[in-house]
């Protein structure tokens, strides 16, 4: 592999997993302390990799080594070109297209078709040169990723189980003719590919003042996606639609959140629509004039267990566990190194909008996570859970119309001598329950946005419930607090489910 090769795999691979957080360019560098401009220069290749970004940018993206890794190759590849004594070779610079065009979207469709096995992505879109040179080909990017929040899990999994041309069975076609298509960049879970506007019957090039539409379409195994699919606006696009179609007898729920170069994730601001289409459930979402560089994240969740061979057959299947029901609904799970990690802490005010859009991120879970879960005593959970290494948590007391607590930089600060012991159980796994000694009372001190600090005595479950999750913020789980020789029990032997937490008075 040359130098150049190992930094545009680089870029890519900063691409892909900016792409799978649903994060802008800007963003990313805000998070990572640099200018605004230097996540752009990095990924169209005018900047060369260093180590700190390589460092930070795979920190920030909780990318599990993955863009670590690739920075290792990149300084392989640079060592053994001074070995070779081999001249420096300039770098190429690849316009998208060609010099004096440009493209714009008039319409943009996609429709993701799920069958029970596999799902199969149908892209159409209506493009239009609004420059001055014919257009010769089209960039399209192919990303997935079946772990959301986990990325060494995820990584591990593509190294083992690489997305392959074959399985893809990537088909073009434009005004009726099909596209040849081109390789351009090759990774386990991430492709772009040039579809080129000729086959071997001839050219057939997009010309200045033109539209025209373009139809592609490719197929991953439900074992290699994630329950999300997102689009990013990378061109003017005057109409973006989505449609997801699951089997209906799987009941399905869809939700979905946006984000631009200047906000963090929020939900749509329209919801998606639904309609049943021959024993599908179909839902659609559009949205006219989206801004440049803006991202559709839509997400789902089953709420019947898939149909499978066995049940074909006639064969009794279990229910699904409680905890592949939370991994499902983007839980991070146990065994996952972010949940024993110290989360980074805020500088405030200076990273309001970044600690916003996380808060936002873990409200969206917990409403995700309370409509197929009942929390008698009240509910939490961490920004590690859901993949953000950041300190930053959120508690929904049991109390019909208490207010969510958002813990933010949190730190206890005093605990009271007095103590019990309680059931607990963990969305990260969620199969079990402990029992728990904890203080009756503590004090925490957490950080509001403008910076200030802030004092707060908790008590009785309520202190429960903090700590636990503070606790996921200094990178533990309640199994550390657990008396020795005492284990966690299955949920199936737990008997308090649906009762809260009970306290002399």
């Amino acid at each position: 592999m040359t130098v150049e090769e190992a930094a545009e795999n680089f870029a890519a691979e900063v691409a892909r997993w900016r792409e799978v957080r649903g994060m802008s360019k800007k963003a990313l560098a805000q998070l990572m302390g640099f200018h605004p401009s230097y996540v752009s220069h990095m990924e169209s290749g005018r900047t060369k990799p260093s180590e700190d970004f390589a460092r930070r940018a795979d920190e920030t993206l909780n990318a599990g080594k993955a863009i670590w890794h690739l920075w290792c190759e990149y300084e392989a590849a640079k060592v053994r070109a001074t070995a070779a004594a081999a001249p420096a070779t300039p770098r190429r610079t690849e316009q998208p297209y060609a010099t004096g065009s440009a493209v714009a979207v008039e319409h943009d469709t996609a429709r993701l078709d799920y069958d029970g096995t596999s799902y199969r992505l149908t892209m159409r879109r209506l493009l239009r040169n609004t420059g001055t040179e014919p257009i010769t080909r089209y960039l399209i990017r192919i990303s997935v990723d079946r772990y959301p929040g986990e990325p060494e899990r995820s990584n591990a999994h593509y190294r083992a189980h690489p997305l392959t041309w074959n399985e893809l069975a990537l088909t073009a076609v434009c005004r009726g003719e099909a596209m040849r298509w081109e390789a351009k960049h090759d990774r386990d879970a991430f492709k772009e590919v040039w579809l080129l506007f000729e086959n071997d019957q001839g050219r057939f090039p997009l010309y200045p003042g033109e539209s025209v539409w373009i139809e592609y379409a490719y197929t991953v195994s439900e074992d290699k996606w994630g329950h999300w699919f997102q689009r990013a606006v990378r061109l003017p696009t005057e109409h973006l639609e989505v449609e997801l179609a699951f089997p209906a007898d799987l009941d399905p729920v869809v939700w979905g959140t946006e984000t631009s170069m200047t906000a963090e994730a929020s939900p749509l601001r329209t919801a998606p629509s639904r309609r049943e289409e021959n024993g599908a459930t179909v839902f659609t979402w559009s949205t006219s004039e989206p801004i440049l560089h803006a991202r559709y994240r839509l997400e789902w969740r089953f709420r019947a267990p898939a149909r499978t061979e066995r049940e074909s057959k006639g064969v009794q299947v279990d229910e699904v566990r409680p905890s592949e029901q939370m991994r499902n609904l983007g839980v991070v799970q146990q065994g996952a190194p972010i949940l024993s990690e110290p989360a980074r802490p805020f500088d405030l005010p200076a990273e309001r909008d970044a600690a916003e859009g996380v808060v936002e991120s873990l409200f969206a879970s917990m409403e995700r996570i309370g409509g197929v879960h009942t929390f008698a005593k009240g509910m939490g959970i961490a920004a590690p859970q859901v993949g953000i290494g950041r300190a930053v948590a959120v508690v929904q007391p049991p109390e019909q119309g208490a207010g969510a607590i958002v813990l933010l930089n949190p730190r206890v600060t005093e605990a009271a001598s007095e103590s019990d012991e309680q059931y607990e159980g963990c969305l990260s796994f969620f199969d079990v329950r402990g029992l728990v000694p904890r203080p009756l009372r503590i004090t925490v001190e957490t950080t509001a946005l403008d910076g200030s600090t802030v004092t707060t005595v908790y008590e009785r479950g309520l202190a429960r419930l903090v700590q636990h999750e503070i606790d996921h913020l200094e990178g533990n789980v309640y199994t550390a607090r657990m008396r020795p020789g005492v284990d966690p029990i299955s949920v199936d032997q737990y008997r308090q489910t649906g009762r809260a937490w009970a306290y002399e008075s």
